[in-house]
């Protein structure tokens, strides 16, 4: 199972291509829309590309709660403690 940094690493890994942002400029405290300019295309396009990086399906409601870097990475090791 991957542990919270690696899970972290590739959060930002993720968030850097699809925002177009440096990986250097994203933060774990970083909120996807007041600190890294997010819209709402990129908020859809940002879960998207969470499922399919860790292979998991998030709803619309936990979708709306992600909204930082260390939303997201709570909301994957959750998910991924529970399918074990």
């Amino acid at each position: 199972m991957l542990n919270r940094e690696d899970v972290q690493k590739r959060v930002i890994k993720v968030a850097s291509q699809v925002l177009k942002i440096a990986p250097s400029g994203i933060k774990p405290e970083s909120n996807f829309v007041f600190d890294l300019g997010a819209e709402s295309v990129d908020s859809i396009a940002l879960v998207s590309a969470f499922e399919k990086e860790f292979n998991i399906e998030m709803d619309e409601e936990s979708a709306l709660q992600v909204q930082s870097i260390d939303s997201a990475v709570d909301y994957i090791m959750n998910h991924l403690e529970k399918s074990q």
